[in-house]
């Protein structure tokens, strides 16, 4: 097999492929001998048939279609090794000659890798912004577990508060016509995190117990039902009872009773898992003091390796054809789609909203910067002969199977059905070991 390069823009090989008649025409053979497996030719049984009879039935060029599918794979393959070409996207013909008896003539284009230039990516000094932890983020912590160890109170000697929650009947009316749907008994309401009608709750505050009143308010021009949206209406309420929150005392006591509990607005579930039992206050304290002390080590650290990562990327260069970028925003495209789906919208719901050409530029612009990425963390995974072994790929996909709670063969088992999925994950592992290595041998002064 012969083959000519020409080097061309965007990062574009053409090659221009003569395959020799002799192994063309096995191509050829081999093709009608597969296609004759399907097709019925009166006389003879599937597969049995001549070549001149399986021509005469399906014709020559659908023969030829079906020898270039069979060899292409082999035919590129060969021009790859040959050539030691780095692609980055299928090879595609853009003409070929095939007569029988002669050299198969091929001329195809293949898509290069950018060649990455790196600037200094080790021994640099790059200065961050240090993480504060809040004055108060201890307190803050104190006050979100109390809150979820507090118990309802009922209250019956004063007016309503407007932390209070209240039980209460209500009936709505817009245009004197009753609002369907918008009545209820002893419905229960936490004043200060309503999600009503704003203005509703708040003029359930400084009532008594028994007090029956109208609320007036006016729904949201968005609101999905049309029928009502920008409409006045008129609420008809009873109070029935009043609930206030009271917090646990912060002493001992409570704390030796604290192990597991849900999450809280400043904790995690994580730690949230890890909490108690403690013998006093003090233990506590340490404990969630630990914790911070923890996150802030974490941020620090993450915010360490981005500015590490966007200097030497920075200093990088590479051109990337649109190509890629076009590839990957698609990508992109088809992740936001599934994410809408997921919160309940649609595709075109986005368009009509933000508007297409701004969809896709802002995609184009995420997209350009991740290729990028990939190929910096490539090459200079190339240069310093960082791979990921089989270990660090298992402990990646067990860490992805803790996350998702399955066991490891499950989790496999599932992913397989996704088709590039194992490549993305081995890259995940290679992008982190490439992180890893850049902040082991890069210098961070925090500010």
């Amino acid at each position: 097999m012969k083959t000519t390069i020409e080097k061309q823009p965007e990062n574009i090989v053409k090659v221009d492929i003569e395959v020799p008649a002799k192994d063309a025409v096995n191509y050829y053979n081999n093709a009608a001998k597969r296609l004759a497996q399907y097709v019925n030719i009166p006389g003879f049984r599937k597969g049995k048939a001549p070549r001149n009879i399986v021509e005469q039935n399906i014709g020559e060029e659908r023969i030829k279609h079906e020898a270039l599918e069979g060899a292409l794979p082999k035919i590129f393959s060969e021009v790859i090794k040959e050539n030691d070409f780095d692609v980055v996207a299928q090879p595609y013909v853009e003409s070929y000659d095939y007569k029988i008896g002669e050299d198969l003539r091929i001329v195809a284009k293949l898509e290069l890798r950018p060649e990455v230039t790196l600037g200094e990516y080790k021994g640099l000094t790059i200065e961050v912004e240090e993480y504060k932890t809040p004055e108060d983020a201890l307190q803050k912590s104190i006050d979100s577990l109390l809150e979820q160890h507090a118990t309802t109170v009922v209250v019956t000697d004063r007016k309503t508060l407007n932390t209070d929650t209240i039980v209460f009947d209500f009936e709505g009316f817009s245009n004197g016509e009753k609002i369907e749907h918008g009545d209820a008994k002893n419905y229960t309401l936490d004043l200060a995190h309503s999600s009503f009608i704003p203005g509703f709750a708040e003029q359930l505050a400084d009532r008594t117990l028994g007090e029956e009143f109208e609320i007036n308010v006016t729904f949201p021009e968005e609101y999905h039902a049309e029928n009502l949206a920008g409409k006045d209406a008129v609420f008809k309420v009873k109070v029935k009872e009043i609930k206030k929150r009271e917090l646990p005392e912060l002493d001992d006591d409570f704390a030796s009773e604290v192990s597991e509990f849900d999450t809280m607005d400043e904790l995690t579930d994580e730690f949230a898992q890890k909490v108690g039992p403690f013998k006093t206050v003090d233990d506590l304290k340490a404990d969630i003091q630990k914790y911070l002390d923890t996150q802030k080590a974490d941020i620090d650290r993450t915010n360490s390796e981005k500015a590490i990562f966007e200097k030497v990327t920075g200093d990088a260069k590479v051109e990337i054809q649109q190509s890629m970028i076009d590839r990957e925003a698609d990508q992109l495209a088809e992740e936001y789609k599934q994410k809408l789906s997921m919160q309940g919208f649609s595709w075109d719901q986005a368009v009509e909203a933000q508007g297409y050409d701004n969809i896709m530029n802002s995609l184009k612009e995420d997209a350009a910067m991740r290729v990028k990425n990939s190929l910096v963390i490539d090459k200079i995974a190339k240069e310093e002969n960082l791979v990921v072994s089989q270990a660090e790929f298992g402990a990646k996909l067990s860490e992805i199977g803790r996350m998702y709670q399955m066991d490891t063969p499950t989790m496999i088992k599932q992913l397989s059905q996704t088709p590039g999925v194992f490549n993305a994950i081995s890259q995940q592992a290679l992008n982190e070991k490439v992180t890893q290595f850049l902040a082991e041998n890069n210098t961070v002064k925090f500010k």
